[in-house]
């Protein structure tokens, strides 16, 4: 029968006759194979009868070589293991250049394995990220469906900016060297693929919102592309987003769905993903202890987890928060980055950090921002200069999740698109919202990778999604 390495290190299937395919990731002695095929971070023990194997298979048997083991599992005579595989037959399946295979069994950096983004799930750091990715995704799916949300495929090509950040890929189909003039000499998109200039999106969150006014609970989970020329370490060109619209649900309502998520899909990856998390735990601390003590984490990343799950979120007001930071010790001896001088300011992930690591020690829900630096879709105050926006902040990244009560009245609407030079004619469907049967709803945003991130301890966002899609780089 055969069997993953998985099912062989947490089975009780000893002395049994099985089969099992994966790559080897060292072999030493001429004699002991370590096998893995990716079902887990652990690897299994094959013992080779060196003696009575074809010495050009013995040979051939070289990291990264893919093999067919027929064996049987037995307790491990030596130490490090509870089971091994006494192999009976070995196939080697297909070809493998030890000299020219990159990922050899040693340390190799990040920037390396980015270089060899298509193998770099064949080292223990990089299949944890992956595994974990894949459970987060998961549990993502699995708590809308359990709250009753539809999952909805918003649109990729798109004719509107929900963001009015501008910074979008445009897609076309007209000859780039001698595309068709208007009359004023500019491209004539008229003639384009779509009759109009279109772009890929940057969110779906607009057109997810006409679905919740239909159908009540929805969410997206899909690619989303900015064209920022921006090469830090949080930044992507592609990227996944997840969004949930919910119709009737005012900005209290939006806060307690958006807590509940958080800790529900990170207390999965808790229950599921354990041993992945204490080797990804474990390299952190490795790494913690060669930085300066002033500049080492407080908690370990599981202790992170755990300290989102296991507390309240704290919900303050960002007037509040603004008066906590101006008076803060490091505000006032100018160790921000930013200094907070005054109400209005836009807050920095250092002023984040400190509101829940050293001022609330809990995370942290920031509500009601200054209309003037949130988007044009959030509801606006009764006293006219902020919004019922929200903003959810961790330990060790700042912000996670944005979101907001979306404007339902029409009029107000109008307004703020005029005030922003949002021509109406470009989002009438998005109007129509408001004129037929509107009402109080809510949503809000969530960036995948920085959630994979925070539950993996990985420091650069290129390292927690398969191929990075980044300025110059789209390789793969």
């Amino acid at each position: 029968m055969s069997y993953t390495v998985s099912q062989l290190l947490t089975q009780d299937i000893t002395f049994q006759p099985l089969e099992i395919k994966g790559w080897v990731r060292g072999f030493r002695s001429n004699r002991f194979i370590a096998l893995n095929d990716g079902s887990t971070i652990n690897n299994i023990q094959c013992v080779v009868d060196f003696e009575n194997t074809d010495e050009a298979i013995l040979k051939r048997i070289t990291t990264g070589a893919a093999v067919h083991i027929k064996g049987e599992l037995v307790e491990s005579q030596g130490k490090g293991q509870k089971v091994e595989i006494q192999v009976s037959s070995i196939e080697i399946l297909g070809d493998s250049d030890p000299e020219e295979y990159p990922i050899q069994p040693k340390k190799h950096t990040f920037e390396f394995l980015r270089e060899n983004a298509h193998l770099r799930t064949r080292t223990n750091t990089f299949s944890a990220v992956m595994r974990l990715r894949s459970s987060l995704s998961f549990a993502i799916h699995k708590y809308f469906n359990e709250n009753g949300f539809y999952y909805m495929h918003t649109p990729i090509i798109t004719g509107s900016d929900a963001e009015g950040a501008g910074e979008m890929f445009r897609v076309s189909s007209l000859d780039a060297k001698n595309p068709p003039l208007d009359d004023h000499g500019n491209v004539d998109y008229k003639k384009d693929f779509f009759g109009k200039e279109t772009n890929l999106t940057v969110s779906g969150q607009l057109e997810a919102e006409t679905f919740a006014m239909s159908l009540g609970k929805v969410y997206t989970f899909g690619p989303t592309f900015r064209a920022e020329n921006s090469n830090t370490s949080r930044h992507l060109s592609e990227f996944w987003m997840i969004e949930p619209e919910v119709a009737f649900m005012d900005l209290a309502g939006n806060m307690d769905l958006a807590e509940d998520f958080m800790k529900s899909v990170l207390r999965y990856v808790l229950e599921h993903n354990l041993e992945d998390l204490e080797f990804l735990n474990k390299r952190l601390l490795d790494e913690e202890k060669t930085k300066p003590q002033a500049q080492r984490s407080e908690m370990s990343l599981i202790e992170k987890i755990k300290f989102v799950v296991d507390n309240n979120f704290k919900r303050v007001s960002y007037t509040e928060a603004i008066d906590i930071l101006k008076n803060s010790k490091p505000n006032k001896k100018k160790k921000f980055n930013y200094i907070i001088e005054e109400w209005g300011a836009d807050l920095q992930s250092e002023h984040e950090r400190f509101l829940v690591e050293k001022h609330f020690k809990c995370p942290v829900i920031l509500f009601d921002y200054p209309a003037n630096i949130k988007a044009f879709y959030m509801r606006l105050n009764e006293d006219g200069k902020t919004v019922r926006a929200m903003d959810i902040l961790f330990p060790g990244i700042g912000e996670m999740v944005g979101g907001s009560q979306r404007e339902e009245r029409l009029d107000v609407l109008k307004e703020k698109m005029k005030a922003l030079d949002i021509p109406e004619e470009e989002l009438w469907w998005y109007l129509d919202l408001r004129k037929y049967g509107t009402a109080v709803h809510s949503g809000f945003g969530l960036g995948f990778e920085r959630l994979v991130m925070f539950a993996t301890g990985m420091g650069n966002i290129r390292d927690v999604i398969p191929y990075p899609r980044t300025p110059q780089n789209a390789e793969f």
